[in-house]
């Protein structure tokens, strides 16, 4: 597990990145001590140009990815000296593929998806572990008895596959249930269909998009939409199996470039401050992830970014800071369980360089001494009203 370099090199290369940083704090300076604010080229640096940055996102713009897309839209990035570059993912992409490949500076990518990549050769590392909960569930409808992991022995139990199946198999393993014979697995379509159509009795869902669809359908008993009474959820969070999602990762070969390091320090702070826009403006930030052409609507979307705020804050240790727990079981559930084709995430425990908190450490440092909130002790989500279809 990766803790920090050795005091000698980490000093070196702290003075390093810091150094690399200089011609921007020295622009932020000046322009404090004139009563200007830092123009384009001033936050850029000297020679006034921006870092061209991309980033590979796991899926299309939705809310999940609120903190990123709002940082482009209220100028974090280019206050930054950041010229960012949002790729959208899709069905056929791997972000982290794409980053190992050298496509994508930053990826947004699941902690074991990923550490499945390094262990193949992906040299990437985690810089920053933006969601500090798991965002999965395993949803039944309320008169479905399914109360409890147990209860889920003899059902019609929905999984998507593709590697998303593991705290699932985790929490059946956990309670003396085997996942081959004790239920019966149905590969789900990643929408509610099935649960709705009555082929699965535990549907998987996540928090901010799934779960949404369902109170965005019409129960066809009443007429209205049906609300969270009407089911039942299992929280891998509750149950002990979650495990690490959404977290930035950047290449481990060039982090040994103090220039890189440096970019990626600003970064990591500029991306903090676009989920800081969207945990106090939750309706601003869903309607920037509206207007970037997300394919569900306006009141999805909100119920997205308030979801997502709910997995970000609060921040114990601050807004991404790897916990060494959550990692430590996160690592334990990928070597230890197996799914229906009897593989496990990992064979051997990530090595050193899987994670580091260096960096994240250092932006939520400026941050702070900037007077800014970086833990969202007093978070608390809003209520969203949600729309048919997600309207």
């Amino acid at each position: 597990m990766h803790r920090s370099a050795p005091p000698s090199a980490s000093r070196t290369r702290r003075r390093a990145v810091l150094a690399a940083a200089a011609a921007v704090a020295s622009a932020v300076l000046v322009a404090c001590s004139t009563g200007a604010a830092p123009t384009e080229s001033e936050s850029a640096g000297a020679d006034g140009e921006l870092t061209p940055v991309t980033l590979q996102l796991q899926w299309f713009a939705q809310g999940q990815f609120a903190g990123y897309y709002a940082a482009v839209d209220q100028g974090f990035y280019e206050a930054a000296g950041l010229d960012v570059t949002i790729t959208e993912g899709g069905a056929d992409i791997v972000p982290q593929t794409v980053l190992a490949d050298g496509g994508a500076d930053f990826a947004i990518a699941w902690v074991p998806k990923a550490l499945a990549s390094r262990e193949q050769g992906a040299m990437i590392t985690d810089v920053a572990q933006i969601f500090q909960r798991s965002g999965t569930l395993q949803v039944s409808f309320a008169d479905a008895g399914i109360d409890s992991v147990e209860d889920l022995a003899g059902k019609n139990v929905g999984s998507w596959g593709f590697g998303n199946e593991f705290e699932l198999f985790a929490a059946l393993t956990e309670a003396g249930l085997d996942p081959m014979t004790d239920v019966t697995l149905v590969q789900q379509a990643f929408d509610m269909s099935g649960l709705l159509a009555g082929d699965i009795d535990a549907a998987q869902a996540m928090t901010y998009n799934e779960y949404a669809q369902l109170l965005e359908s019409v129960d066809p008993e009443t007429g209205e939409l049906y609300t969270a009474d009407d089911f039942s959820v299992l929280d891998w969070n509750d149950v002990g199996t979650a495990m690490l999602q959404d977290a930035i990762w950047a290449s481990s070969e060039r982090l040994e470039d103090p220039e890189f390091e440096a970019t990626t320090v600003a970064f990591i702070k500029a991306s903090i401050e676009g989920w800081l826009y969207a945990r106090d403006n939750p309706e601003e930030a869903a309607q920037i992830v509206v207007d970037a052409g997300s394919q569900l609507g306006a009141s999805h979307q909100l119920w997205m970014v308030n979801e997502t705020n709910s997995l970000i804050w609060p921040s114990e240790g601050g807004i991404g800071m790897i916990d060494e727990d959550a990692w430590e079981q996160t690592v334990d559930i990928a070597m230890s369980t197996r799914n229906q084709d009897g593989a496990t995430v990992l064979t051997a425990a990530p090595d050193d360089g899987a994670w580091t908190n260096e960096y994240v450490e250092q932006a939520l440092e400026q941050l702070e001494a900037e007077g800014v909130d970086v833990t969202g002790d007093d978070f608390s989500p809003i209520e969203v009203e949600l729309q048919e279809g997600g309207q």
